[in-house]
């Protein structure tokens, strides 16, 4: 449970990220006239939910099999 809620936690420390200043970024204006920022962002996050869910089940696995040798 401790390296879950570090997971999460490291997770949201990197969320505030800042372009730099005077850069014109076209695509992700487009993004987020459209609206459609929010799907990309919400197929990100269930990527990486998908694979942290993976990862902690194949923990869970090999130490199960360590703890059986």
């Amino acid at each position: 449970m401790k390296k879950l809620i570090f997971l999460v936690a490291m997770l949201l420390s990197f969320v505030t990220v800042n372009a730099q200043p005077g850069s014109d970024i076209q695509m992700a204006d487009a993004l987020r006239t459209s609206g459609m920022i929010y799907v990309v962002v919400i197929t990100i996050v269930i990527i990486f939910t998908g694979l942290a869910i993976y990862l902690f089940s194949i923990d869970r696995r090999l130490k199960k099999i360590e703890k059986e040798n």
